[in-house]
């Protein structure tokens, strides 16, 4: 079998992700795999919509954090315009307060940034067979959560907020200032500090020190 043809066996994987240093280190383990192989990388929303489409993908892994849009509507649309494309979600995000929410919008695992690579490997190949990967401590919460009656009081507000809320307030509560966050998301700082202010109405907190 000549180099081509077993390229063509592997399974093809677009990494979207916009720190360098973890976006080289996983391509490198990717393609240090007989079975798997990175056909391209992106660091912005934009990029990743033109990649996907080029290089057809059987999987995307990406970061809920980029430059260009919001990634949790983007595995919305790949769920519309590209069925066939698996999801995996690298997140440094809380995955009991994410992993739910980015398995709404269509992904089919959620791991975080400090997981070793040898479950790295298991999440991707276990989504590529068409199976959902999370965590335990995920999947004990999402069973817990489903036999729950009614969601528990401090988790109320909590649901009722946007996914951009969230990631703003997650970032309010690792002590990140509005104009920090502004610069994270490439939106300009009046448009965090009215995230901030609905997040306040929908929490029920009187000032922005209880944000944090």
């Amino acid at each position: 079998m000549n180099p081509q043809e077993q390229s063509q066996k592997k399974s093809r994987i677009v990494i979207i992700e916009d720190h360098p240093v973890l976006c080289s280190g996983l391509r490198q383990l990717v393609d240090n795999q007989p079975d798997l192989a990175c056909v391209g990388v992106a660091d912005n929303i934009s990029d990743a919509k033109r990649l996907v489409a080029e290089c057809k993908p059987n999987l995307t892994v990406l970061d809920l954090r980029l430059k260009g849009g919001d990634a949790l509507d983007f595995i919305k649309t790949l769920r519309v315009e590209h069925p066939e494309v698996k999801v995996l979600v690298l997140s440094q995000y809380d995955e009991l307060i994410f992993a739910e929410r980015a398995l709404r919008a269509g992904a089919s695992g959620y791991i975080m940034k400090e997981n070793a690579t040898d479950e790295v490997l298991r999440a991707l190949r276990k989504v590529l067979t068409g199976d959902l990967y999370f965590s335990e401590r995920v999947a004990a919460a999402v069973v817990q959560r489903m036999l729950r009656e009614k969601p528990i009081a401090p988790r109320d507000g909590v649901e009722r907020l946007s996914d951009r809320e969230m990631q703003v307030f997650q970032l309010l509560g690792a002590s990140y200032s509005p104009r920090e966050i502004a610069e994270q998301f490439h939106l300009s700082r009046k448009t965090i500090e009215t995230h901030c202010e609905k997040i306040k109405h929908k929490l029920n907190l009187h000032n922005a020190a209880e944000l944090k």
